[in-house]
């Protein structure tokens, strides 16, 4: 399957779409490897913060003020 890049200009209603290249495939891969990975970081980092809330007994409301 070809991957292509569409660009819609609403003022014109033109439509263009070209083929993608292998560098802009390759790039596009890296940068959704990278998404997944800092999404994943994020969802670790998330259960960190509420394993220590939970092990303290305090929410995080609680916690952003004990902090501010």
């Amino acid at each position: 399957m070809t991957e292509i890049h569409r660009t819609h200009n609403v003022a014109t209603g033109e439509i263009v779409e070209k083929p993608l290249t292998a560098k802009e495939i390759a790039e596009n891969k890296v940068m959704q490897d990278l998404l997944e990975t800092g999404l994943a970081i994020a969802k670790e980092k998330e259960l960190s913060r509420q394993v220590l809330l939970d092990k303290l007994g305090i929410s995080a409301d609680e916690a952003k003020l004990l902090l501010s």
